[in-house]
């Protein structure tokens, strides 16, 4: 085994063994690396040490109790204005090589992320956690459907991370812009062990599936990233594939946020990497039970120091969990401020539409909401044959019921598929004001 795959064996069994730290002590051992950080990030880095001296914080000031929430945020806009002075000048030579990284997310402004051997090394490390975790067969048969593949292929193994550390069963790579059918077939000739996929796609395959009468019936797990997966995708995705499914929190900038708890409903920040901050509108931290919005420090990325950087996430921050594991909790994961619904009081709110009654009423296949006015929602459909004026008259109300306001709705109306971004991701719910 060479140095690089022993250090990674070696840091998976620490955080293995560190899931079960108390969480005040899991805090508590953050400060080291975040003095690092600052320290490194003060002499490297332009922004940084800028960003330092405007808010009167020493590198120590920043580790210290309290301390991190003095530093100013790091928004998106200044990531993309001020990368160049962002970027450290000179790396730690223990972090390895640099590599870069560029990504748009869900929001259509693209950043470049310098990364190193050492935050990948955590990335494919949390990897292997969440599949202890969810006790993955590695012998058995891998898909994942992705964005970034050219095209349908087939492998020897799952590959890196996991293919480093253990033999493997095969592997099949699916472009996520395949036609839904021709995915749905490559799926059913390789009968995978666990999938891994975009939760929107995940449906339409399972939807496809079933309305040709046919079945996955190796399928023991089904992982989900990439996109926020709500209660009636999860619902969708495991009644239609009989597997459960495990979701699983990320982005590119800085890797595996958070992973769904083996035990409960609850998302465990990695926060042996990250230091994970769910903040209310005046910038002070959620208490359990309130919604806010995220801001994470990378806490082993020399290269770019990103430090409290508001990803543009929302998400309900979770209390203590039954699994008895010290990493704090998420209990939900609310997606981007423009996937909640702004009300005519100005609050935002989680948009809770009422689907599990939609098919009571009207045949839907698929559908999607965009606010266009702080009364006004469209509604996007899919449905098996043409709808009534009372279908739709049914339907507005089972909305404005649930979401608590008479908004107007407007109906269009797609014959297939309603379209995706051009990142392949599917947003139920778009906010437009």
């Amino acid at each position: 085994m060479n140095p690089s795959v022993r250090q990674f064996g070696e840091l998976v069994d620490r955080l293995m063994a560190s899931q079960w730290t108390p969480e005040e002590l899991l805090q508590a051992s953050q400060r080291e690396p975040l003095y690092r950080l600052a320290e490194h990030a003060s002499k490297q880095s332009p922004l940084i040490r800028r960003r330092l001296a405007e808010a009167g914080l020493r590198p120590e000031d920043i580790a210290a109790p309290g301390g991190l929430a003095r530093m100013p945020l790091l928004r998106r806009r200044d990531f993309q204005l001020a990368a160049a002075e962002l970027y450290c000048a000179e790396v730690p030579r223990e972090h390895g090589p640099v590599n870069v990284l560029r990504t748009s997310g869900s929001t259509g402004e693209p950043v470049a992320v310098r990364r190193t051997h050492f935050t990948d090394l955590y990335w494919y490390a949390l990897t292997m956690r969440d599949h202890h975790w969810h006790e993955r067969e590695f012998s058995g048969r891998f898909s994942a459907i992705r964005p970034t593949m050219p095209g349908h292929v087939r492998l020897p193994n799952w590959g890196p991370p996991t293919s480093v550390l253990h033999p493997t069963g095969p592997a099949q790579a699916i472009p996520i812009t395949a036609e839904i059918g021709q995915q749905a077939e490559w799926l059913a000739e390789f009968s995978p062990n666990v999938l891994l996929s975009f939760p929107s796609v995940a449906e339409a395959i399972a939807r496809h599936l079933r309305e040709h009468g046919q079945r996955l019936p190796e399928l023991r797990r089904v992982k989900t990233i990439g996109e926020t997966l709500s209660a009636r995708l999860r619902q969708e995705i495991e009644t239609g594939f009989g597997a459960p499914v495990v979701d699983i929190y990320s982005s590119h900038e800085v890797g595996i946020i958070a992973v769904q708890c083996p035990e409960s409903d609850l998302y465990h920040a990695m926060a042996e990497n990250l230091i994970v901050e769910i903040l209310d509108a005046e910038g002070r931290p959620c208490a359990e039970g309130e919604a806010g919005r995220i801001a994470i420090t990378d806490l082993h990325n020399h290269a770019t120091p990103i430090i409290r950087y508001e990803i543009g996430d929302w998400a309900e921050r979770g209390g203590p969990c039954r699994c008895g594991r010290g990493l704090p909790t998420i209990r939900r994961v609310l997606g981007r401020e423009r996937n909640l619904v702004a009300m005519p009081d100005g609050s935002r709110r989680y948009p809770l539409v009422g689907f599990m009654r939609f098919r009571e009423v009207a045949p839907v296949l698929q559908y999607q909401f965009v606010q266009h006015a702080i009364d006004r929602l469209e509604m996007r459909l899919v449905t098996e044959t043409p709808l009534s004026a009372s279908q739709e008259a049914d339907l507005t109300a089972i909305v404005q019921k649930a979401l608590g306001f008479s908004f107007a709705l407007g109906f269009t109306y797609f014959p297939d598929r309603i379209p995706r971004a051009a990142s392949g991701k599917f947003e139920e719910f778009i906010c437009r004001i």
